[in-house]
């Protein structure tokens, strides 16, 4: 018998072991500190976005291609480096001459061709009359032959002699009259055509000297000294082979006295942005140091910054209160911050101790006793990580910060956890 207690004891022990250990866990889930809480306390809310941005002078001479007639589209050869120091009269931007050469080649091949043209009609013409000429002389020694030498005197001629005659010098007449009358209509027959000559040579003297004008402006030259910014278009820089329009500038020379910076902000976070809320920009190349500054102007539509990304984002112009133009250069980088909204002396809660109730309400879960209470809330303003609740709550008040019954308990949380410090979207001190 004592063998057999001696075997059994050890998985009695374990057995007993095993019961307990199983009521703690069950105790552990169910019992105290199982449900994480929070404590509802009153102080300030800031709604702070963070974006990013480029710094851009306030005024700035912009730089476009030369608009030539004819010619929409202009390709770039040559172009000079971002951000170079250009004085007066420096070339900016030289312009493929292939277009323009080709023009002025083809101008200067039609003027040839009219000119001689031109000639050949003069020779032609002067012939022509020439013959005309002699015709119209002997037409009219043909009259004055049959005037002459007309048999007038019955006596002498006969009837049909007479008549003959006089149908002669008719002839002669008319041969004259058609001989000038074809010359006259000649001369301004060959007037115009020479018109026409000289219309056809001098629309190939427009084409030329349109052509020598624009190789002439094929070189953009800054009108006056600066630093040279050249334009992005979808975070790309004007290069060799680019082709450009006359209506879009290519580059930019700025004044550094006043600044302003271009912020992006995604679609998502622009919620409450307008003009006037106050803005914190720091350089990304120095960072220590801040620069405070208010919206200007906002877009009225979200666009995307890239062609090859679907991301949109809304446009903002910020007005700095100062400028520092021995660090700000246009084109740099900022990080900036927008204080969307500053609350003083309000109640708020974690964004998770907020829950949707089946009639839409907004609904809280409230100690009360050993238990967790639903109540409803009127809430205000939203962060990222918290929520302005505007009734429904007191100061004091202890909230779950998951929902008691989708975890099976009936209460008995007693984990108190301090609320932390608001927190901007995106976490961001």
């Amino acid at each position: 018998m004592s063998r057999l207690i001696r075997i059994a004891l050890p998985f009695t022990v374990l057995a007993v072991i095993l019961v307990f250990g199983g009521l703690g866990l069950i105790r552990s889930w169910g019992g105290s500190g199982s449900v994480p809480v929070a404590e509802v306390v009153r102080g300030d809310f800031v709604h702070r976005v963070v974006a990013e941005g480029v710094l851009e002078a306030e005024q700035a001479t912009l730089l476009t291609p030369p608009r030539l007639q004819g010619i929409g589209q202009m390709k770039i050869a040559w172009i000079a480096e971002d951000g170079i120091q250009v004085g007066e009269g420096d070339v900016i931007v030289r312009f493929d001459a292939t277009e323009m050469e080709k023009e002025l080649f083809s101008g200067q091949s039609e003027r040839s061709k009219a000119l001689s043209k031109r000639e050949q009609k003069e020779v032609e013409e002067t012939a022509a009359l020439e013959n005309l000429g002699r015709d119209a002389d002997l037409a009219d020694l043909q009259l004055e032959y049959a005037r002459a030498f007309q048999p007038k005197d019955d006596e002498i001629f006969s009837r049909t002699e007479i008549i003959e005659s006089e149908i002669d010098e008719t002839l002669a007449t008319q041969r004259k009259t058609h001989a000038s009358g074809i010359q006259a209509i000649r001369r301004d027959l060959g007037a115009v055509e020479l018109d026409l000559l000289d219309l056809e040579t001098r629309q190939a003297e427009i084409t030329i000297e349109r052509a020598e004008s624009g190789l002439a402006e094929l070189e953009l030259r800054a009108p006056h000294a600066g630093i040279l910014v050249l334009s992005r278009d979808d975070g790309e820089l004007p290069q060799v082979g680019t082709m450009v329009h006359w209506r879009r500038p290519i580059a930019e020379i700025p004044q550094l006295a006043a600044m302003k910076v271009a912020v992006y902000i995604l679609e998502a976070d622009a919620g409450g942005v307008r003009p006037g809320i106050p803005v914190e920009v720091r350089l990304e190349a120095h960072p220590g140091e801040t620069y405070a500054g208010s919206v200007r102007h906002v877009a009225a539509v979200a666009k995307s910054r890239s062609r090859y990304s679907p991301v949109q984002y809304f446009d903002l112009e910020v007005a700095l209160e100062r400028t520092d133009p021995t660090k700000m250069k246009p084109g740099q980088r900022v990080r900036t911050t927008l204080f969307l909204q500053n609350l003083e002396d309000v109640l708020t809660v974690p964004r998770e101790a907020v829950f949707d109730g089946d009639d839409g309400a907004k609904l809280v879960y409230r100690r009360a006793g050993g238990g967790f209470e639903p109540v409803e809330v009127e809430l205000g303003a939203a962060a990222l990580g918290r929520v302005v609740v505007e009734a429904g709550l007191s100061e004091g008040d202890v909230i779950a910060l998951v929902n008691p019954d989708r975890v099976g308990l009936e209460g008995n949380g007693n984990e108190t956890r301090t609320p932390t410090a608001l927190q901007p979207p995106g976490g961001q001190p």
